[in-house]
């Protein structure tokens, strides 16, 4: 897959930077998502985060969720940053939505020269693999 940046993937990367820096609270917000659908709409989401450990709601998912319910299954691009507005890698769970929820999307993670885009199935290639097998069975 293509590593470069586009004009549209760079719009998120602002758009998920500008929530978090308005909605940013100490244990509370430390993470934002942005998400574009294939149809051009945009749905952000913010970490809902717990003082229980383990029962944090990730940023991405709350996109996710958002996206679903308006009836949105195409996702085109993603990308989460942390308090600070950087693009963070997304976590194994949320690695795991997107093998289900939007295995052809492409996901804005950080590289060695800058932000770059992966598949759901770059990011978790045992779980794509095992996916596949179990389809032509």
């Amino acid at each position: 897959m293509l590593n470069q940046l586009k004009k549209n993937h760079f719009y998120l990367i602002e758009t998920a930077k500008k929530l978090i820096s308005q909605r940013f609270k100490e244990n509370r917000h430390h993470f934002a998502a942005a998400i574009k659908a294939k149809d051009g709409k945009i749905f952000t989401g913010l970490q809902l985060k717990t003082s229980i450990a383990g029962v944090e709601i990730c940023a991405e998912s709350v996109a996710l969720a958002a996206a679903a319910e308006e009836g949105v299954t195409e996702i085109e691009a993603l990308v989460v940053v942390n308090r600070i507005g950087e693009v963070i890698a997304p976590c194994g769970r949320c690695r795991e939505l997107f093998i289900d929820y939007c295995p052809k999307a492409e996901i804005i993670v950080p590289g060695p020269a800058g932000a770059r885009i992966m598949t759901p199935a770059e990011l978790l290639p045992t779980r794509a693999s095992l996916l596949d097998a179990r389809q032509t069975t």
